[in-house]
């Protein structure tokens, strides 16, 4: 495994194991320098979305690397207001433009927005006909969104990205994943980097002579989930990406799993506010 690793989504395309998360990066200068740093790092995939309101810096981050855009993975994702089958359809119109690209290798409904997510999920659906996009997705959906989708999906979701981190394992919901062959994307990581602290976590990490982030991305790798690191100081987004030159044991591995507490950082998907 190395920092180009991928995983083989259902449809065979190859999804990189390793990204960049760029979520709350809005300062223009700032946005494009992690970026950069991360593309000349050797990261593969950014993870956007329009909430981020960073498409645009996404695109440009792009198109100034030295790396073609056909050898990058870019996600991006629909927010909830925008949500429906055409609404859906202008949205990614509007992405698409923001980040001056000609297609998405994935697209994802953001939240599952009742009454709203199949339409939504459809309309991925269709510009993955269109051959816009590369891959089709969705991110924090529940088995029972899933189960949903599935009932009248032509092609059922390849990715899902939910919370996970060794606080909030959601070994339930990937095993479901795992048994759809539906890869999942773990955002927040390191748990909003509250686990950077856990005494179990450094403890291993002394071990290795590794960071307590690094061990929590080495632990995310080893159980097959994509993992999308978000940081924006040039020295973090390296560092993040020197998981590749060492190994958790089964034992070490069991000890981070142990520390759930089913505790999220983010939303409960359902429990979410769906207020426009």
């Amino acid at each position: 495994m190395n920092i180009t690793s991928t995983k083989t989504l259902h449809n065979g395309v190859e999804m990189p194991r390793f990204g960049l998360g760029v979520y709350k990066m809005t300062d223009r200068e700032e946005a494009i320098q992690a970026m950069t740093t991360a593309i000349d790092t050797g990261y593969i995939a950014i993870d956007t979305a329009s909430l981020y309101n960073n498409e645009v810096e996404v695109g440009e981050a792009v198109k100034a690397s030295n790396v073609k855009r056909e050898d990058l993975f870019i996600t991006s994702k629909v927010w909830n207001a925008d949500q429906g089958y055409d609404e859906t359809l202008r949205a990614f119109e509007t992405s698409l433009k923001k980040l001056d690209m000609d297609y998405l290798d994935l697209y994802l409904t953001h939240w599952a927005v009742p009454d709203k997510f199949k339409d939504t999920y459809r309309a991925i659906e269709r510009l993955y006909d269109e051959k816009l996009l590369r891959a089709t997705g969705v991110s924090n959906h529940q088995i029972h969104h899933l189960e949903e989708i599935f009932a009248t999906a032509n092609v059922k979701p390849m990715v899902n990205q939910i919370e996970v981190h060794p606080y909030l394992t959601q070994v339930e919901v990937r095993n479901f994943c795992t048994s759809n062959d539906i890869a999942v994307t773990a955002w927040s990581p390191l748990a909003r980097g509250k686990i950077i602290d856990d005494t179990t976590i450094t403890s291993i990490g002394q071990k290795y002579g590794k960071s307590s982030a690094q061990v929590v991305i080495r632990w995310h790798l080893q159980l097959g989930n994509i993992v999308i690191p978000k940081s924006v100081t040039p020295s973090r987004i390296k560092a993040n990406a020197q998981v590749f030159d060492f190994e958790l044991t089964n034992e070490d591995m069991q000890l981070i799993s142990a520390l759930n507490k089913d505790e999220r950082t983010g939303a409960d998907p359902d429990n979410f506010s769906f207020k426009f």
